[in-house]
Parts: C-alpha cells; structure tokens; sequence
C-alpha cells in the first residue's frame, strides 16, 4: 500500500535513482525473521529446504545490502549480485529504463558493483540469520582471463552462500555470452567446481548456472549435457533477452537485455525446452515476466521447482513475493495438489 502511494513519485526519478530509494527505504526498515507461510509451499531443491518457491533475481540486491530485509517480507529466497572480483563502475547512464506502456525494464548496467570484498563484509555479517541466500557470481568486463575470475568468486563466496548462481548470460558485458559454448561453459564450469571445493567449506553450497534465453536448439543440449554432467545444482532459465517483441514504449530502441511482461511467453518456453533437454533431472529456476500468482504457477506447471522477480517488483513493489507465494496455496488447493513439488511439471 506504502509503495502504491509512492510510485507516482518514484517514477518522476530517472529508473536508477529509484532504485537506489527502493534500497535505502529496505534499508530502514526493521530487521526481522523471514515471514512464515503455509508449509505447503515448502520444497526441497539442491539439497536446500526453501520455505517457499518465490525469489529475488539478481540484479535487484547486487551488493547484498537488503537480504534479510528481503526475506522479512515474505520471499522464500533471494540472489545477490552480480559480483565481481573487483569494483566496476559499469557502463555509461542512462542504462536503465521503464517501459510503462508494456510493463518492462531494459537495462544495459555492466556488473556495476562494489566488488567482492564489500559484498563478502555484509554476507559475513549476516551468516548467522536464517534464510536462503545465493550468491549470483561474473567476470570483470576487463579481466584477461575470466574463467579465473569466476574461480576467484566461488572461492571467497562459497563459505557465506547458501548456492552459488554463475551468470554468463548477461547480454551487457562484451562476449560474456561465449561463454555458453560448450568447450569454454565445461572449462568454466570444472573452474568453479573446483574453486569451491578449495574453500573447505563446512556446508558445500551447490552451484546453479543461469542461461540467456536466446540460444538455438543446440546450444540448449549442449548446456543440458553439461549441466547434467557436472551435477549441478540447478539451472536458471532465463536472464534477459536481445531479442525485441512489439513494444510501445518510447525506450523500445533503447540496447540493453529486456525483461518484464514481454519476455514472459519467451522465458517459459526456454525453460519447457530445457525441461525437455535434461529430461527433468535437474533442477529449474524459471525466471523472467513472472508478475502474478498464475504466472508463477504456469511456470512451475512448465517444469519450474523455483521462480525469481524482478521487473515486476518496479511496478508492483516489493511486497509482491509474499502475494504470490500466498496466491499459489491457492491455486495448488484449486488443482488438487499437496504440495508444490507434486506441482511442478504437471502441465
């Protein structure tokens, strides 16, 4: 309600001032517990018990400032970053825009960040509070060898991650996506692996790995075939798209990945394809243009055991996570279902 009387105001600010408001009014708000909520919507993925399907995807927290306030309204998870080894400031502003008319975000940000010491002081800092956190982990735009810096990441974020998310999917930094070839995505994959395994941990975080929704047929097996042979945790389908739907907006020319409403239909079936790619022995994430309660449960009915928002929090706020984990008990008692695990991939 707060931020409905709000958002008139916020709008008049140019997208990133917004948001920088929306994280400080988290920031003040009172730290509590994460919010309890039916144990029907509870499901175990990767080994980790959420209490509740519905995220936060990276981009919205990318120096972990809010997540336990995150938590406390109701998410049943949420992804910091994405962080690199070293600070960076990102590409030129303007590089985020609303597109009110089709209820989307293109963003063209550049993992701007703090770098990975500031971010792994706040995940420290908050180690012993309960909730799922995963840690969404990239390269430097500069680095001379990227592969080593995702290495880095999982080495120092592996204590204080509850999963580690590896994102070579962001269509703002320069031939990051090459990075979904087969060869170099097996390279980079053993990396991480490895790296986390070094850092001894007490509890092993599992590692996740989010892909663009823009890739061929091919590339979608060979990703499955990776994933499926490395044992990963979870795949995340899908960060933001370059491709462009009829749009309204006046921003619609504007470069940069989109995301929101129009990268709905595009997003769920990136996520049947893998679904079918992996043969449902791995995990999904189904991200992108999840707004309501019923788009949550497609995605889920699609194959999804997890879902993320983002761009709809821009419109709706963030309160919606708790509105539509509380809408999806509803809908699994409307189907007959117990609980969401029995849920996901029925369609």
């Amino acid at each position: 309600m707060l931020f409905r009387l709000l958002r008139p105001a916020l709008f008049t600010l140019d997208s990133e001032t917004g948001h920088r408001l929306a994280l400080a009014g988290l920031k003040a708000l009172p730290l509590r517990a994460p919010m309890p909520l039916p144990g029907r919507l509870a499901i175990e993925v990767a080994g980790l018990r959420f209490p509740n399907p519905v995220g936060v995807a990276a981009g919205f927290d990318k120096d972990a400032e809010v997540p336990d306030a995150l938590l406390g309204l109701g998410f049943g998870f949420t992804e910091v970053g994405s962080i690199t080894p070293l600070p960076q400031a990102g590409n030129p502003k303007p590089r985020l825009f609303r597109l009110v008319e089709d209820q989307a975000v293109i963003n063209r940000m550049g993992f701007n960040n703090g770098g990975a010491e500031v971010a792994l002081e706040r995940l420290r800092a908050r180690a012993e509070r309960p909730g799922i956190v995963g840690v969404n982990i990239g390269a430097n735009k500069d680095s001379a060898d990227r592969i080593a810096d995702y290495a880095v990441m999982a080495r120092m974020m592996a204590p204080v991650a509850s999963y580690l998310c590896v994102n070579v999917s962001s269509p703002n930094t320069p031939g990051l996506r090459a990075l979904q070839d087969e060869g170099a995505l097996t390279a980079l994959i053993e990396g991480v692996i490895a790296a986390r395994d070094e850092a001894n941990c007490a509890v092993v975080p599992p590692v996740f790995l989010k892909v663009a929704p823009d890739l061929e047929p091919a590339d979608i097996d060979a990703i499955a075939r990776i994933a499926l042979d490395k044992r990963l945790g979870a795949l995340v389908v899908s960060n933001t798209t370059i491709s462009r739907p009829a749009l309204r907006s006046s921003h619609a020319g504007e470069t940069g990945g989109l995301s929101g409403a129009p990268l709905r239909e595009l997003a769920t079936q990136r996520l049947r394809d893998f679904r079918k790619a992996t043969g449902a022995a791995i995990p999904l994430v189904g991200v992108g243009g999840i707004a309501t309660a019923e788009h949550a449960w497609e995605r889920i009915r699609a194959g999804a055991s997890l879902v993320q928002l983002y761009s709809a929090m821009v419109y709706e706020g963030p309160g919606l996570g708790a509105k539509i984990a509380r809408g999806l008990e509803a809908l699994m008692k409307r189907d007959g279902f117990a609980s969401i695990a029995e849920a996901v991939g029925s369609e």
